[in-house]
């Protein structure tokens, strides 16, 4: 890349777009946010199901571990694969086939006779799993304008909210033996609804650019940019960035060039601590942990979909928070609570829960770290890697955080009852309240403010000989 470009750390010169965007900017994040739905049902539906499927099919501990965490190794697999695949045939065609994959491997767990086969199954879905959270908020970051990219990239985690409040609400509904395989099969409705949603949505412009397509890319982006919006200066802007480069997507090798380094410490950072602080921990075991400590089912799936409807209030504060408070300062303002509410659960667990008052204590503080976690982690872990991961390498280094999300989430869900088993519940969640003051000092001396920056912009601070976070926030 030229020195001049390397030098330029500060937005280019193309005014920030002005005016209500069009209506097919709000369409693509709705529709491809589906995919988020898909995720958070598939992954939270487990919850409810493992009540009655551990009695159906007689499962101990470690067999409920492998039932559950089987769909993270597939999320894995996916993740590379949707990387790679995206490269070669485009965004949306990968999130189209990633529905279709959704699909299958719902009827296929809908209809498992036996253990082995519902766990190939819900591979399959993990393979889904993890294509979606790999390639949908790259999607949406490549359409949509700067000033509402925020937003609209949340609402990804927002629908995996929503979807795992309808698991939980699904859990608590056809609870009883036998009501898991109506629990997986509802899946194919959404499933269905993202692959024909997704036949009528254009193709990223930045990749059509980076394959040549030039024309294409200026035609999609005045269907994507307010009346009057400078749509040559963007085109511009976003050419200068990959004129000197491969074609978007470049090699896995490339990930180790130096200049890389601040963003890849960023995203892999980013999610590795939306796992390690503990949320699907909860989000999957919940109702098995409270049922074994005493709560009984009902009061188990019940709260259950209480921390389904604490995700959902958690998005819709994160999508207004992102973009009106920043990234950052979202991060910093909320995880100080999610650790306090994660030590206040395990301090819960130090005695028996048989009083009302350390009932309420777990049930109180279960809610509180969701929320606080939610708005101040969840919110911002599918954002940030595609915003500070440049446009060359943008396949496979959100391939490798998106694996980084769903391998330390496989840690979680492999180890979460073993450990409740070993060190008891009030150890655990003191672990992962630990994290969480971890998670906030890696923000503070790591992560940048990207709130209104144009991908662009940002790709610019990296090759600045300042220090990332100094070039982006210009001080």
């Amino acid at each position: 890349m030229p020195e001049a470009t390397r030098q330029a750390v500060r937005p280019a010169a193309h005014p920030p777009d002005t005016g209500r965007p069009p209506l097919l900017v709000y369409a693509v994040a709705a529709v491809s946010a589906l995919g988020g739905l898909l995720f958070g049902y598939d992954t939270g539906i487990i919850s409810g199901a493992l009540l009655h499927l551990r009695d159906d099919l007689d499962l101990s501990s470690r067999e409920q571990e492998i039932v559950v965490s089987v769909i993270l190794l597939g999320a894995m697999a996916g993740a590379l694969v949707s990387g790679r695949a995206a490269v070669r045939h485009g965004r949306r065609k990968v999130v189209t086939a990633v529905a279709v994959v959704f699909a299958a491997g719902a009827v296929a767990a809908s209809l498992a006779p036996d253990v082995t086969t519902l766990v190939a199954a819900r591979f399959v879905l993990g393979l889904a799993v993890g294509g979606a959270s790999n390639m949908v908020p790259v999607y949406i970051a490549e359409l949509a304008p700067a000033a509402i990219r925020g937003r609209l990239m949340v609402l990804f985690q927002l629908m995996v909210a929503i979807g795992q409040l309808i698991a939980y609400l699904c859990g608590w509904a056809l609870s009883g033996s036998g009501g898991w395989r109506v629990m997986f099969a509802l899946a194919v409705v959404p499933a269905g609804a993202l692959a024909a949603g997704m036949l009528f949505l254009p193709e990223s412009p930045r990749w059509l650019l980076a394959q040549h397509r030039s024309q294409e890319a200026e035609r999609t982006l005045r269907r994507l940019r307010p009346a009057g919006a400078d749509i040559a200066a963007e085109v511009a802007e976003i050419a200068a960035v990959t004129a000197d480069g491969p074609r978007a997507g470049g090699g896995w090798g490339r990930l180790r060039q130096r200049w890389l380094r601040p963003a890849l410490l960023i995203a892999v950072g980013i999610a590795a601590f939306s796992q390690l602080t503990g949320v699907n921990a909860i989000v999957y075991y919940a109702p098995t942990i409270l049922d074994d400590a005493g709560f009984g089912d009902s009061v188990a799936l019940l709260t259950g979909i209480g921390i389904g409807a604490m995700l959902v209030v958690a998005g819709v504060v994160g999508a207004v928070a992102v973009d009106k408070a920043g990234r950052r300062r979202t991060m910093l303002w909320f995880l100080p609570g999610s650790a306090l509410a994660m030590a206040v659960l395990a301090l819960a667990f130090t005695t028996s829960t048989d009083s009302a008052a350390q009932r309420w204590t777990v049930i109180v503080s279960l809610f509180a770290y969701i929320l606080f976690n939610g708005v101040g982690m969840q919110a911002v872990v599918w954002l940030i890697g595609p915003e500070v991961l440049p446009l060359s390498v943008r396949g496979p280094a959100t391939s490798l955080a998106t694996l980084s999300v769903w391998g330390f989430d496989l840690v979680i869900a492999m180890t979460a009852l073993t450990a409740i088993n070993t060190i008891g519940r009030s150890g655990t969640f003191l672990c992962y309240a630990l994290m969480n003051v971890a998670c906030i000092v890696f923000v503070v001396l790591k992560v940048p403010e990207t709130k209104g920056r144009s991908l662009e912009s940002i790709e610019r601070a990296l090759h600045s000989p300042l220090p990332f976070r100094r070039a982006l926030d210009g001080k």
